[in-house]
């Protein structure tokens, strides 16, 4: 459209409505009254005050009063614009401020979609944790914790009563180095283990169940009996074992050893009794027979391996009946030769080594029982049989010695110690070092193919 002004008929909807003073929408403002001119400052050209009045009264003249011919279009000026109060588009219109309006399409299918995802999140994992616990995350049935107190002859009681005064040895020698077992004697930390553990070592270290480590020194050893005492320095809290009584032990009745079987510390094992009274010797490395250990062995099958050497073999209430000290493993000459424990384990008796422990701990030397002459060894028959001459050419029996005295001649062959049974040479010595110096046997003999029965009290000797 023209920037011009609208020269047709006005439509007769752009009338002001009948016998309405005031069509004017809501905050539009009345019509200016025309004039000829006004100028900015509200100063006229000369008109007088009463001309302005009565334009304005003409103005304001109701509409239907006009002719009702219609007056002939003029072209108004370029500049005018007429104001049309009723028109769609009014030149003038009132601010309000911003329209309230409600939520947009999109922003509801924005926060229906938020929700449905929030929804979905939800319901997933919810749905995601009832499946885990009725399907992945089974919860099988368990016992309840229960007292952790043992009864103190079970093999759990008689561990935790004993292992605080079990330790394990760490020997190094010249040439060699190796692992061992020992248990507390007394406070003053004198410490029980068996000779062929610590036997030509140059150091000793000793590690408690704590885990504290420390040195030791040899106090004493005793190759025959393959006993040894070392001690321990400036140790606080020390938990000497309890020392049983060999004489007690019988077959059957059950057992627990502790040592560091491969260097593995602490290890226990239980088993009964198999036997008592086994004659045992071990040794005999050196070839002149100055390191054989003669035992009167408890047996045990308790497992025992290398490593075990020294440790307690306890009893039911975890007093220490036995020094564990040999194991008796397959014949080398076995292809099929197991290495370890076969349940044939050999400890010495305590009362043996709470003798010889003393004796160390006092002196630094055993003595070892003896009646005062020299074996056949290499007599065949059933007995010990007592050689025709001794070392060097000396007599067999030893002069004013227990079995001089006794009446032991060269050849005779005893047969019993105490009504026990003797096969060899090896299981006499054995016997006789189960006893102490002093204590007094009977002895039966086979002379001349009659037996007698002869009284002897045993002799003392140093050991090795």
């Amino acid at each position: 459209m023209a920037d011009r002004q609208q020269t047709e008929p006005a439509p007769q909807w752009w009338s002001r409505p009948e016998g309405t003073a005031d069509g004017r929408r809501d905050g539009v403002p009345a019509p200016r009254p025309e004039t000829a001119d006004l100028s900015v400052d509200g100063e006229g050209d000369g008109a007088d005050e009463g001309e302005r009045n009565g334009a304005a009264e003409q103005a304001a003249a109701p509409a239907q009063e006009a002719p009702a011919q219609e007056a002939p279009a003029q072209e108004a000026p370029a500049h005018e614009v007429r104001y049309d109060p009723w028109g769609e588009q009014p030149l003038q219109a009132v601010d309000r401020g911003r329209d309230r309006r409600g939520f947009r399409l999109w922003q509801v299918a924005a926060l229906a979609a938020g929700t449905a995802l929030l929804a979905g999140g939800i319901g997933g994992y919810v749905g995601v944790l009832a499946e885990r616990q009725s399907s992945t995350r089974l919860k099988l049935p368990q016992a309840a914790v229960a007292d952790k107190g043992r009864a103190p002859d079970s093999v759990a009681g008689i561990a935790a009563t004993a292992l605080p005064g079990v330790v394990t040895l760490h020997v190094r020698g010249a040439k060699s180095s190796g692992t061992g077992t020992g248990f507390v004697l007394d406070p003053q930390g004198h410490i029980l283990t068996n000779n062929h553990v610590v036997a030509d070592a140059k150091e000793i270290a000793v590690t408690f169940s704590t885990g504290e480590s420390v040195t030791a020194e040899l106090v004493g050893r005793d190759s025959g009996y393959d006993l040894a005492v070392v001690k321990v320095s400036g140790v606080r809290g020390l938990r000497p074992l309890s020392l049983g009584n060999s004489e007690n032990v019988k077959v059957g009745d059950p057992v627990v050893a502790i040592g560091a079987p491969f260097d593995l510390s602490n290890t226990v094992t239980a088993g009964i009794i198999s036997a008592t009274g086994r004659p045992v010797t071990a040794g005999g490395d050196k070839g002149d027979g100055s390191d054989i250990s003669y035992v009167d062995a408890l047996q045990t099958d308790a497992p025992i391996n290398p490593g075990n050497s020294g440790g307690p073999l306890l009893d039911a209430r975890a007093h220490v009946v036995g020094i564990n000290s040999a194991i008796r493993g397959a014949d080398k000459d076995d292809p099929d030769r197991q290495g370890g424990s076969i349940g044939l384990g050999f400890a010495i008796p305590i009362n043996q080594g709470k003798r010889v422990a003393e004796e160390l701990i006092a002196t630094g030397h055993a003595t070892h029982p003896v009646i005062g002459v020299t074996l056949d060894m290499d007599y065949t028959g059933d007995g010990a049989r007592v050689g025709d001459k001794g070392e060097d050419g000396k007599p067999s029996v030893t002069a004013g010695g227990p079995g001089a005295r006794a009446g032991i001649k060269p050849g005779d062959v005893i047969t019993k110690v105490d009504g026990q049974r003797v096969r060899g040479g090896d299981e006499l010595i054995i016997k006789i070092r189960a006893h102490r110096p002093g204590d007094p046997l009977t002895l039966t003999v086979l002379r001349d193919g009659r037996e007698r029965t002869l009284g002897v009290v045993l002799g003392s000797a140093n050991g090795s």
